[in-house]
């Protein structure tokens, strides 16, 4: 499924689970769990929050449909993102 078709279906108001990689190779639990009360705000959290290198191998289940970083992204970036995104209302301090 292309992204741009599944932003149309896609709804930002459903629950989310997020899988973070933690990045240390070797180890037997790999990967961190955190659950979101709304799907717009665990892709806020994963767009804003995580460190780039963290992001590529996180997952977002929603409605038992995995998203990886691309799809995210494109999620993130859609017009149709119900929050506020970093930097928007935000004066310059200089």
């Amino acid at each position: 499924m292309r992204a741009d078709s599944t932003m149309e279906t896609f709804r930002y108001a459903d629950p989310a689970e997020v899988y973070v990689a933690n990045g240390i190779k070797g180890r037997r639990n790999n990967m961190a769990y955190r659950r979101f009360e709304t799907a717009a705000k665990a892709i806020r959290f994963i767009v804003e929050d995580l460190p780039s290198s963290r992001r590529v191998g996180t997952v977002m289940e929603v409605n038992e449909r995995r998203h990886y970083h691309q799809e995210i992204r494109a999620l993130y970036d859609s017009e149709a993102f119900p929050l506020p995104k970093q930097g928007d209302d935000v004066e310059d301090a200089a």
